[in-house]
């Protein structure tokens, strides 16, 4: 064993298991405790809400003594005792904030979408706080506007240009004014109507464009300017006009496991050499492409089946009668294949065979 992690964050499964795979002992903190998350780590304790997680953790440092902390998402900026293994608090507070984001990549000369002055539509409507995609809006009016205000009220937002195009990311190992890109890849949105419609819904890896060198050195320059330490995230839109950059995440992203398939590589390891100073020579190669998605309940449900007996080509396994709300995310369903297409079909195959489970909930 390597030493003790402790790993805490709204959603930690992907960055446990790496963790366990990089021959560590796993701990974690998280707002599910699914069955696989169970499965790879020593101890596991829930949290409602994130204002108590602080406390949860320092409780846990206390008793577990962990060597390593790590956070995910909802945890990027969290004051507590124990250092935190990867960017600063206030490298990450500085990147968990769209309009800091927004002036960042405006100083450094980076593309990216406009902010668009009052009154002018259509426009994409960003809370300044929040991962995932979630509440991003575009309105076509003042009226669909004070609407989506009167929604949140008192959540600050930004007005950007609305870019068509591809959503995706590259992935990063960053440390001291250095980066090394690990993958690029695509990333599948929720669609729709509403406040979910550019939601996070999975994605694939690596990204078949002929853009993707480009992808990824622009990464490599962002990540290298940004400061942060460790696992790093960029997202992107490739649209006719050109690539544009669009969020910065200084944390573990949704990819993490989608590239540890495809390439072998154990991006947690890659953290905490990071957090010393050492870098990847050389981006990993893919073996092959592996996609993944979110199954979302399309309306309160209570789970009935053990769904661990398709185990691995699901994660986030719930546990028998879990009670999911409308919107709720059920579980992640992974394909792979020699092409994206074929990684896809075989996704949508494992889709459809646990759509007639869920049917019946």
């Amino acid at each position: 064993m390597k030493g003790r992690v402790l790993v805490a964050g709204f959603a930690t499964r992907h960055v446990a298991c790496s963790a366990k795979r990089a021959g560590y002992e796993v701990h974690a903190i998280d707002a599910f405790c699914d069955q696989d998350l169970t499965w790879n780590t020593k101890s596991c304790r829930t949290f409602e809400e994130l204002d108590s997680l602080p406390g949860i953790i320092n409780d846990s440092c206390k008793e577990i003594r962990p060597d390593i902390l790590v956070v995910t998402s909802g945890a990027e900026d969290i004051s507590v005792s124990k250092k935190i293994s990867g960017s600063s608090r206030k490298k990450a507070g500085e990147f968990t904030d769209k309009k800091k984001i927004q002036n960042f990549f405006e100083e450094n000369s980076i593309n990216v979408p406009s902010i668009l002055p009052d009154n002018q539509y259509p426009a994409m409507l960003k809370p300044c706080r929040g991962a995932g995609g979630w509440r991003n809006t575009i309105v076509n009016s003042k009226v669909e506007e004070d609407e989506f205000r009167s929604l949140w009220p008192d959540t600050p937002y930004v007005r950007q240009e609305f870019i068509e195009g591809i959503p995706c990311s590259v992935s990063c190992i960053a440390s001291a004014g250095r980066a090394k890109a690990i993958a690029a890849n695509l990333q599948y949105l929720r669609g729709g109507a509403g406040e979910k419609a550019f939601g996070f819904a999975g994605a694939a890896t690596p990204f078949p464009s002929e853009y993707k060198d480009e992808l990824m050195r622009e990464a490599e320059r962002i990540a290298a300017l940004s400061g942060c330490t460790g696992s790093i995230g960029i997202d992107f839109i490739l649209s006719d006009k050109g690539i544009y950059a669009i969020e910065i995440n200084p944390r573990f992203q949704a990819t993490l496991d989608i590239i540890e398939m495809s390439t072998g590589f154990n991006i947690f390891e890659a953290h905490i050499n990071a957090c010393r100073g050492i870098l990847p020579e050389l981006s990993p190669k893919h073996k092959k492409f592996v996609a993944r998605k979110v199954i979302f309940a399309k309306r309160d449900l209570k789970v009935s089946d053990d769904m661990k007996k398709f185990y691995p080509k699901v994660a986030d396994i719930p546990w028998k009668e879990d009670e999911i709300e409308e919107g709720g995310a059920i579980m992640s369903v992974y394909g792979e294949g020699s092409t994206l297409p074929e990684a896809e079909s075989s996704l949508d195959k494992t889709i459809k065979e646990i759509a007639r489970y869920i049917s019946r909930w």
